[in-house]
């Protein structure tokens, strides 16, 4: 699977082109899925923001409304009672999994329940749209400091990648340099702090920062 890691999604045209080298065609000409279970396991998210983000209303404009042509919904907290043989082929026709933020450990939770984390190495041509939680749920750890979910059982996640994300670099007064500072300080292992114009490709196992804005490299 090829990954494209971001804070706040496609924001600027330097991602957007990263974006289409790893399709290997045009945003216009690509079929995406759009995951927004994570946003169930976070107290700032519920039902007007998934809205919001399945309808690829304004607010998601760099993200489910960069203009597909198809966008479809994969809930994984249903899946599990739709049956294998339903989704698997849905998830094998998307060329892009769109993996929108929330709680990354409710994500990770649900990837694993589902079946969707066992699928994902069977994948090598689809890819991972993250933002948030869902660039974070790819990573080892996330970070005490960003587990929302009360039933979290800790701050591991996947591990498909060998470095942790901080996401919202300087977006919000909680996501200061400072504070990312002591959160790698926590994590003790390779991490990025991005910005919301930043992301992380990681294709055929190379990682390269793409960026019109701010981001700092961790090294433990």
């Amino acid at each position: 699977m090829k990954l494209l890691l971001t804070s706040g999604g496609v924001t600027n045209p330097s991602i957007r082109a990263a974006l289409e080298r790893l399709l290997g065609k045009p945003v216009g000409e690509s079929r995406a899925l759009v995951i927004p279970t994570a946003q169930w396991g976070h107290p700032m998210c519920g039902p007007a923001s998934v809205r919001e983000l399945v309808a690829a209303e304004p607010d998601f404009r760099y993200f489910s409304g960069l203009g597909w042509a198809s966008l479809g919904v994969l809930e994984l907290t249903a899946l599990p009672t739709v049956g294998a043989e339903r989704w698997v082929p849905w998830v094998r026709e998307a060329d892009v999994l769109l993996v929108d933020g929330g709680d990354a450990t409710y994500l990770h939770h649900w990837m694993r329940e589902s079946g969707l984390a066992d699928l994902l190495p069977s994948l090598p041509d689809t890819v991972w749209v993250g933002v948030s939680a869902g660039s974070m749920v790819m990573t080892p750890r996330i970070g005490e400091s960003f587990v929302e979910w009360p039933a979290a059982p800790d701050d591991r996640a996947l591990g498909v990648v060998d470095f942790s994300i901080f996401p919202h670099l300087d977006a919000f007064p909680t996501n200061s340099s400072a504070a990312a500072e002591r959160w790698a300080a926590d994590i003790g292992g390779p991490a990025y702090a991005i910005d919301e114009q930043t992301a992380i490709v990681v294709d055929g196992g190379a990682v390269e920062v793409i960026s019109e804005g701010r981001w700092t490299q961790f090294h433990r």
